[in-house]
């Protein structure tokens, strides 16, 4: 049976990266908010810097019910699929990824904001792929920078602007769209390598910066700086530097007592009334007992895959196929970053990264979005090039051995020896489009523990993002080459499989035809439905997502409490 709980204004399905930023100009605003968190609270016992632990059995402290909804993936819809994922790239917690992630905090660039307009406008409308779907956002960097600054201050990001009014400062992202102030501390400190790798840039006629972290490289709120122990790739912080949201806006959304956290608690689906037109609250299951937990608003901010597949599932007499889904557009317009093409170094000398972590390091975006000509070239986009400090054992062991000796037996043994320490992979993101037939829905064999359907992925890299790869590539081995390596090797583009940077599926814009929100982050077939999450975004840019969907996450909780009566009473 079903036990129904007491009413509240707000429920959020998930307090993670975005949840846990929409929890705070909520509350502030005098709502009562539920938070409904499938994982747990996690304390620093739980942020040992454990290799095997955190990196190789995926953090099975917060990752149960992650774990067992392992999206399933196929390239397209006549290919066989490909080999599940062992552990999903996200996890479950107070917090949510936000607690393990790279912590890596970029705005987007100007141009992603309007891709189609402006490619449009400087090459032609045909240089819009065949087949992508994608469309300008329905508003532009101007609108979301006072977000991106909100975020920045009230989560605690490190960085150096590179625009502050118009003013270009050369210390920073020299490609970076306007911001109203710099960032509320320094960037992380550079090591030899990176300041290495920063001077090969300049005499590549490349402007090289640091880039900016969710990670303290100052004491900040209470909170101390970065202590560059290592072990923060897929791992938490055990002195609360990294700046996840269990550490930063939720307790502050806490402390107004308008936040009730409920952990542990997996939604199952969003309820529907007919006759009024709106959501009425969400189902969830904690600890084998459904309950119900009524709302004025409902917000669902768990990731991309998780967006998809409870509106798939909340399905009624008015939405047969999935709740907000009669347009068609739940799952449409799926894409993930595009992280393949990796390129890795060798150095004569040792780089000294056995300490610091993958935040910490130098970027170039001379070659990412659309900052430099792409006349001549058969591609639009671009990649950011970073090149980064980190160094962990079982990673260092399995590092290539270019070629030089065979990977096994005592000639493995002594070269992993010596060049332990001198190899990087570099990280490489490049803008990646939606295309018509890369999309998600549920499928029909696979099921969670629960008896329910994972979400299924279909999709592919196409050749504009391949070509794309491949420039970026050759650009990064310059790079290296510059700096002083001996060795480089290309790998293979990958597939677009489970992904930590997985975006669209419920697309934002201002046709309702083909968007399934609004620009404020609300359906546009039930009005007092939010959804925030990158799930909502349709482009990518060349740089990490989190920042811009925590900028469109506070976005939405704000208009919800300035427009209250209009989405949630109708």
């Amino acid at each position: 049976m079903t036990i129904d709980l007491k009413k509240t204004d707000v429920v959020i399905v998930g307090l993670g990266a975005v949840g846990g930023v929409a929890a705070l100009p909520l509350a502030r605003a005098g709502l009562e908010v539920v938070g409904l968190e499938a994982g747990s609270w996690l304390t620093p016992r739980d942020f040992a810097p454990d290799e095997l632990r955190n990196n190789f059995r995926g953090w099975p402290q917060a990752a149960q019910k992650a774990n067992s909804e392992i999206p399933t993936h196929r390239p397209n819809a006549s290919a066989p699929y490909s080999p599940r994922l062992p552990i999903h790239p996200m996890m479950n917690a107070v917090g949510g990824t936000s607690l393990h992630y790279w912590a890596q905090s970029w705005r987007l660039n100007p141009w992603d904001f309007k891709v189609v307009s402006e490619t449009t406008r400087r090459y032609g409308v045909s240089r819009v792929p065949k087949g992508s779907t994608v469309e300008d956002w329905p508003f532009g960097l101007e609108e979301i920078e006072p977000y991106y600054d909100k975020v920045e201050h009230e989560v605690g990001v490190s960085g150096q602007a590179g625009n502050i009014g118009g003013a270009i400062d050369p210390r920073g992202n020299i490609f970076e769209g306007p911001r109203q102030r710099g960032y509320p501390m320094p960037p992380l400190r550079g090591t030899e390598f990176t300041d290495r790798m920063a001077g090969a840039a300049r005499k590549l006629g490349w402007h090289a910066f640091p880039g900016p972290a969710a990670i303290n490289s100052t004491t900040y709120d209470e909170r101390p700086s970065c202590q560059y122990h290592g072990f923060c790739n897929r791992g938490g912080c055990h002195v609360s530097a990294k700046n996840s949201t269990a550490v930063s806006t939720i307790p502050k959304a806490m402390e107004t007592k308008r936040l009730q956290v409920v952990t542990q608690a997996v939604a199952t689906s969003v309820t529907y009334d007919d006759r009024s037109g709106r959501v009425t609250g969400v189902v969830y299951v904690k600890g084998g007992q459904e309950y119900f937990q009524p709302a004025e608003a409902v917000l669902l901010a768990s990731y991309t895959y998780e967006n998809v597949r409870l509106l798939l599932l909340s399905k009624s007499k008015a939405f047969p196929s999935g709740l907000s889904n009669n347009a068609g557009q739940v799952g449409r317009h799926y894409f993930s970053h595009h992280t393949g093409n990796p390129v890795t170094a060798l150095f004569p000398f040792d780089l000294n990264n056995w300490y610091g972590l993958p935040a910490q390091g130098v970027a170039v975006d001379n070659w990412a979005d659309d900052n430099f000509d792409h006349s001549a070239l058969d591609f639009i986009g671009g990649g950011n090039l970073w090149v980064y400090s980190d160094r962990r054992p079982i990673a260092a062991a399995n590092m290539s051995t270019f070629g030089k000796v065979p990977s096994w037996g005592g000639a493995w043994k002594s070269f992993i020896k010596t060049n332990a320490d001198r190899f990087n992979v570099a990280y490489l993101q490049k803008t990646t489009l939606p295309y018509e037939d890369n999309y998600l829905d549920l499928d029909p064999v696979a099921k969670d523990p629960m008896g329910f359907p994972v979400i299924r992925i279909t999709a592919d890299h196409k050749d504009n993002e391949k070509r794309m790869g491949a420039f970026i590539q050759d650009k990064m081995a310059q790079w290296f080459m510059e700096g002083g390596a001996v060795a480089v090797e290309k790998g293979p583009s990958g597939t677009m499989g489970p992904s930590t940077h997985a975006y669209g599926g419920t697309r934002m814009g201002d046709n309702r035809e083909t968007n399934v929100v609004n620009r404020f982050g609300f359906s546009h077939e039930v009005p007092n439905l939010g959804i925030v999450g990158a799930s909502v975004m349709g482009t990518s840019g060349a740089h990490n997502p989190t920042l811009t969907a925590q900028a469109l996450a506070w976005r939405t909780a704000e208009h919800l409490a300035v427009n209250w009566n209009a989405i949630a009473k109708g």
